[in-house]
């Protein structure tokens, strides 16, 4: 028989009981169909990542904050090409009015 997995949410409902001492650890491994030393090891492993729920919280922020400063880089990279495209099609008019179409056989981005 292979070994068994157990989702995060068991493991962690388990070591909440155990945390919360309403029942002796032995009580809880039974209930949950695991070995004392096995849920002694989540508690620990529980215990010792219980300060990067905090970090995570302060991370999880700072990519917010990334990702509206991409935003806003990202709309002015869109309005600076809209007016560099305005000002392009602008220049092609008064070309075309000023020397006719053959001013475009000579202009970057011809049509």
């Amino acid at each position: 028989m292979g070994k068994r997995k157990f989702s995060s949410e068991t493991k962690t409902k388990a070591v909440l009981e155990v945390l919360r001492e309403e029942r002796q650890l032995g009580e809880v491994a039974a209930a949950y169909g695991v070995s004392p030393n096995q849920l002694r090891n989540w508690r620990k492993e529980f215990l010792e990542k219980a300060a990067r729920v905090f970090d995570e919280s302060k991370r999880e922020q700072e990519l917010r904050q990334k990702e509206r400063e991409m935003d806003q880089e990202r709309d002015a990279l869109y309005r600076t090409i809209g007016q560099v495209t305005f000002e392009r099609d602008f220049l092609k008019k008064k070309g075309r009015e000023i020397w006719g179409d053959e001013f475009l056989d000579d202009f970057p981005g011809k049509s």
